[in-house]
């Protein structure tokens, strides 16, 4: 199967760059660029990308908009996106996360670190540049004394919600989620607030920390 990829970035150099690194996957087609974000969002529904490797800079809406706009789309398969960031500092890695974005990558990401975002993003995973897993690892230890996730802290979580916090941490939205486990939207609710209640976490990108940090999700 190969994959209908769409670029998003308000440089052309950016633009031109990411599609040659693509040239060379035989299971990967960049279909179009574009770098408008209102243009990307008709593109999203006319030429049914799925996966769209958006900057954060675009004309017209922000990439963070554009990524938040397309997860609210009514569009079958809905396209999962990966953010190409010049600059993933802390602010922006949490931006990005709770965006609902499936991939984070920076200017550091090699061709095949990009490929396999896109392979992971389709199949409904997260994938992170290996540098921004590092922060998310950091500021994990940073707010817990130093000390790193033992796998037992899992142990008070129920089946349910772990499959519940692993589907979160690989990028799936509250609908995904749901549509994921044949489960109400209330109720995915209801075991998010229950997990960060048990875990003392504050919000999704601390889930994401914690999951990767637990063992449930690798970077890319």
């Amino acid at each position: 199967m190969v994959l209908r990829v769409l670029i998003c970035d308000e440089l052309p150099i950016i633009r031109d760059g990411l599609r040659t690194l693509l040239e060379e996957e035989p299971d990967i087609e960049v279909v179009d660029t574009t770098d408008s974000g209102f243009h990307a969002l008709i593109l999203a529904r006319t030429r049914r990308p799925d996966v769209i490797v958006s900057g954060l800079v675009l004309k017209g809406i922000r990439g963070l908009e554009l990524v938040r706009r397309l997860a609210k789309e009514r569009v079958e398969p809905r396209p999962k996106v990966v953010v190409f960031a010049l600059n993933a500092g802390d602010d922006a890695i949490s931006e990005v996360l709770h965006a609902g974005a499936n991939g984070l990558l920076t200017e550091a990401a090699t061709r095949e670190e990009l490929a396999s975002a896109i392979r992971a993003a389709a199949n409904g995973h997260t994938a992170l540049a290996p540098e921004v897993a590092q922060q998310l690892v950091e500021w994990y230890r940073e707010q817990h004394g130093g000390e790193l996730v033992p796998h037992g802290t899992l142990s008070g979580l129920t089946p349910r919600e772990r499959q519940v916090l692993l589907l979160i941490a690989r990028g799936l939205s509250t609908e995904g989620v749901a549509d994921e486990l044949s489960i109400g939207i209330t109720t995915v609710r209801t075991h998010v607030h229950r997990v960060r209640a048990k875990l003392r976490l504050r919000d999704r990108a601390q889930l994401v920390s914690f999951a990767y940090r637990a063992g449930l999700v690798r970077s890319a």
